[in-house]
Order: structure tokens, then sequence, then C-alpha cells
């Protein structure tokens, strides 16, 4: 099993190489894949070293599985190469999340969609994987109508520069690179990504249509506010929900408590609910703060916390690189 790595250097590529690791896939070969200014740098895995090539170079070596984290258009231009070969691409880019013909895929919602013929499999964005595999189990019960999102999001969400923009401004450093328009420490920036013609960014965009077509339910009417806040790692979310039919505030807990992937941090009484702190460098999606939302019928607030570089991005495309060896569709 040959896995390559594509963006093997930058934030996303080194957790891929760590979950890989870390959940001991078993993989055979692996090959570490960046842009020219970083082919033959070394990268450890597993206590051995392996010298990163180029994307012809990893292409003509036929790879099984290619994790990619290199940005939308690296992966546009790249993806169709690899799979040419008869590579299975995972996608961690935008590209081709809403290509009606390419697969969006969060393990735990809706793997069982996938088939030996998708060579180009689209990994969600991050604040949507998480919303999505605590309501996966909500919609199959009660039918959801209406979702509300907040986002709270943290700065590794946009890569090296915003944690160096966050860690100078901490330290007193005024004149470092700026990856906002706006300081990050000490602020909250109500925007990710570009605007849209509707007012919209990008960003909250991507949720609503990602979180209908992961669902494969467009009936599901989604509206979001996409926050970047200054913390380090972990995502966090308010979510509301207007569901068809009612339900059991308990019931809800029983659920998500017994849902693959989500552990419930829900004990008010004592101070329990999750935070970005207690899900870094987990692979889990913590929910919490549930509660009946009084001013509307069948409607339910919860809190949902995950670590935006793992499940939000590396453990959720490596899970779906395990459901492929799994079902024995490589």
């Amino acid at each position: 099993m040959k896995i390559a790595v594509v963006g093997a250097t930058g934030l996303v590529g080194t957790v891929m190489l760590k979950v890989l690791e870390e959940r001991n896939f078993p993989l055979t070969e692996l090959i570490p894949v960046a842009s020219e200014k970083s082919v033959g740098k070394q990268i450890t895995f597993k206590g051995k070293q392996y010298a990163v090539v180029n994307m012809d170079t990893a292409i003509s070596m036929r790879p099984d599985i290619a994790l990619f984290s290199a940005g939308g258009s690296t992966s546009l231009a790249e993806a169709p190469r690899f799979a040419a070969v008869g590579t299975t691409v995972i996608d961690n880019s935008s590209a081709w999340r809403m290509d009606p013909s390419k697969k969006l895929i969060v393990p735990e919602v809706n793997a069982n969609v996938l088939s030996a013929d998708d060579k180009i499999i689209a990994n969600p964005n991050c604040s949507t994987i998480q919303m999505v595999v605590a309501l996966k189990p909500l919609h199959d019960k009660y039918k959801i109508k209406r979702v509300v999102v907040s986002t709270y999001q943290s700065v590794t969400g946009t890569g090296v520069k915003a944690v160096d923009q966050l860690m100078n401004e901490r330290k007193g450093i005024t004149d470092g690179p700026m990856a906002y328009a706006y300081p990050i420490d000490l602020n909250v920036i109500p925007q990710i990504d570009v605007f849209q013609d509707n007012g919209y960014t990008k960003e909250e965009m991507k949720m609503i249509l990602e979180t209908q077509k992961i669902m494969g339910d467009n009936s599901i009417r989604v509206t979001a506010t996409t926050v970047r806040i200054p913390v380090m790692g972990g995502h966090s979310e308010s979510v509301n929900i207007e569901f068809e039919h009612d339900f059991d505030v308990a019931e809800v807990k029983d659920l998500l408590a017994n849902t693959e992937g989500v552990i419930l941090v829900d004990d008010p009484a004592n101070l329990k609910y999750p935070m970005p702190k207690d899900a870094h460098e987990k692979d889990e999606v913590f929910v919490g703060r549930i509660r009946r939302d009084e001013s509307l019928p069948n409607t339910l607030n919860m809190w949902i916390v995950a670590d935006n570089l793992r499940k939000g991005a590396a453990t959720n495309a490596v899970q779906i690189a395990e459901y492929l060896v799994k079902e024995e569709l490589i």
C-alpha cells in the first residue's frame, strides 16, 4: 500500500503524517510530496527518513492513495493526473467539494456512498465536518428543518502566518506578517474568507452548501456566521436546530453519547462543557450545552467543538482512506 501525502511540509500535511503514524495506517511505502522548493527535504515517519519528492516523481510512483493538502489550485491541476494513473485522491481543499460528480465525505455520516469508481474524493470544510457528525443521528431521528450556526474558529484554520501573527501580537511585535486585515489578539473578526454578493462570506456558504450535500438532503435550511477568534487550536460552534418532530432532551443526549466519533460533555452543574483546549490533538467531536430552545417549538441548542487540524482536516481524510481499505475499494 503506497500512500502519497501531497503538501507534506504544510500545517495540515504534517498533521496527516502524524495521524497516519498514530493510527498505524497499513502503508508499506510513504511518498511525501511538496513544492519544488521543498524537494529533497527529509521527513521522519515511524523513525524512518523519507525525502520529499515533486509531483511528477510521485505520480510516476503510482501510489494507491494520495492525501492532498496543497490548496485548491494545486488540487485542480494535479488530482486528475494522479487519478489518471489509478490513484485514489482524498482532497482537503475546497476544489472539488461542490462538484456534482465528486463525493463529499464524512465517514461517520456518508461513507456508504463511496465506490471503487471514486478516484477524487472531497474532504469537507473543517467547520462543516464537526457539525454534521453531531447532526446526523438527530436528523435520522427527528428530521432537521433548519440550522442556525455561529462559529468561533481558531487561527490555525488560516495557517502558519495567522499563528505567527497571533503570537507576535502576544509578544508586542507589531511589524510582523499579517494574515488578517486587523489584529487578532484580544479581538474577534467576523469574517472568514472573502465576502460574496449575498453578504455572506465564502466560509459561511461552504457550511450551508456542504451540509446539504453531505447529509443528502437539500431541504435542510442552513444559515451561518463564521468568526475568527484568538485561539490556537480547535473550532467551536453554537448550533440551533429546528426539527420536524419533537424530541426529549435526555434522549438527544443519549443518542449523541452513543454516536461514533462523538464525546458528550454536558454537565452544567459541575461546569462541564466542551472547550477547544480539551479537543486539542483529539480526533473526536465534543458536544455539550444541550438544551431546548424555549422560543420555538421542536428546537434545540447545542455547542460543538473539535480540533480543526485533526477531525476537521487530517483525521477525516485518513478515516476516508481507512474506509476505502477496509471495504476493499482500492
